[in-house]
């Protein structure tokens, strides 16, 4: 059996494993799991979308151009939350992991852990274009705030409620007179 053959043959247990690994990288994960509705799940949907879609692409060895719109599907989403770069495309890189523990747990598939090299390689290059996608993302994210500063929009959209604010005045100097 070959490997795109036996990948073919563990496609849902496989995707099943890496998107659930995907998902616990997030604070609330059992949302991201649970929640079916991409309206109201618009993470959970995304992501399992962009890796069924990566994993398909995988599967048909397309060319890495091909990679670009589910990656960034994925990638965007990771890019305005709070994880370091590394955190970010580590996703991808598990792949790797999860397509060895699938194929170890298999005795008929186990001998093919090591004609895993191509894959391996296929599965580096995605990540170095996550991490590039990753980059653009966080650059337009900077430039965005930079305008918002130069344009002063960043006061309306960072500074705190003037009544809330005033509020807050007030309960503090009536806390002062009472002490």
């Amino acid at each position: 059996m070959e490997v795109s053959e036996a990948l073919t043959r563990k496609k849902r247990e496989i995707l099943s494993l890496w998107i659930e690994r995907t998902l616990d990288s997030y604070v609330a994960p059992g949302f991201f799991k649970t929640a079916r509705d991409p309206f109201a799940n618009p993470v959970g949907s995304n992501i399992t979308a962009g890796l069924t879609a990566l994993f398909d692409l995988l599967l048909a060895d397309s060319e890495m151009q091909a990679f670009d719109k589910p990656l960034d599907q994925v990638v965007r989403i990771r890019a305005v939350q709070e994880f370091t770069p590394a955190q970010a495309v580590a996703p991808f890189l598990e792949l790797k992991w999860v397509v060895k523990q699938v194929f170890s747990g298999d005795q008929t598939l186990q001998p093919l852990l090591s004609h895993l090299d191509d894959l391996d390689c296929q599965i580096d290059r995605m990540a170095l274009a996550a991490f590039n996608i990753y980059s653009e993302c966080r650059e337009q994210l900077y430039r965005n705030r930079i305008r918002e500063l130069k344009s002063g929009s960043s006061i309306l959209t960072d500074a705190a409620c003037p009544s809330g604010l005033m509020r807050r005045a007030q309960q503090g100097a009536s806390t002062k007179l009472e002490t």
